[in-house]
């Protein structure tokens, strides 16, 4: 039994979801996966059920009925996570943007004490391949913009490369999380931040997908610009 679950979420991304999974896989710190696919019907979740057969009781896979949103994704994971034995829960994207071989890294701050281990692409400069400058300027701003609203003095506040320890989920009301796009990753961070909890960032190299298609929108950017504002209203206001 491994301590440790990797949440991917998945819609449609049958290109990247053998090779992810076995990338973990192959790593020599033992982790569990669990897929929560929102009924891609790229056959996404087919593969997964295909891999179950060869590594089973560590790879797991939850079919939701519909695409939800990234953030409903990780709350399912986590309460999925928090009703079994695992004491570090992992977020990465199928993609490759975040290395698999970080994950340990992830892992190791969080066992020499940080609460929650940040795969950041801001600690050190700017670490982003294959971005184009437009996208590493909303994504820097962001997080700018995020650090002077909040402050909250993480780096990278919209990284979706995490560790958390299991009490920092267990604190944490998952059913008063607001957000469902990117922002879900700024309200998880700043929560764990209200709660007094350690938030390390790890210096991570961040790569563009080469595979499938990006899930950013216009709407995801504007639901990260305004609901900071209203996130950090509402953190003095109401204790959730």
């Amino acid at each position: 039994m491994s301590d440790s679950l990797v949440i991917i979420p998945t819609f449609n991304e049958i290109e990247n979801i053998e090779a992810i999974i076995r990338a973990v896989f192959d790593l020599k710190k033992e982790f569990h996966v669990l897929i929560v696919d929102d009924n891609s019907p790229d056959g996404t979740s087919e593969q997964v059920k295909i891999l179950q057969k060869e590594f089973q009781n560590k790879l797991f896979l939850e079919v939701r009925k519909e695409k939800a949103g990234l953030g409903t994704a990780y709350i399912h994971g986590f309460k999925w996570a928090l009703n079994r034995d695992y004491l570090f829960i992992f977020e990465m994207d199928a993609d490759f943007s975040h290395r698999p071989s970080d994950l340990q890294r992830l892992y190791r701050a969080c066992l020499n004490g940080a609460d929650v281990a940040v795969g950041s692409r801001y600690k050190k400069g700017v670490n982003v391949v294959n971005w184009p400058l437009y996208r590493v300027l909303l994504s820097y701003g962001a997080s700018f913009y995020v650090k002077l609203i909040t402050g909250m003095q993480v780096h990278d506040p919209t990284a979706g490369f995490v560790c958390y320890k299991k009490k920092v989920l267990e604190t944490i009301n998952l059913d008063a999380v607001k957000f469902i796009g990117y922002a879900f990753q700024i309200e998880m961070k700043f929560r764990a931040y209200l709660k007094k909890f350690t938030i390390e960032e790890v210096s991570i190299i961040f790569t563009d997908r080469e595979k499938g298609k990006s899930k950013m929108s216009t709407a995801i950017i504007w639901e990260a610009i305004f609901g900071v504002f209203s996130m950090k209203v509402r953190s003095i206001f109401l204790k959730d």
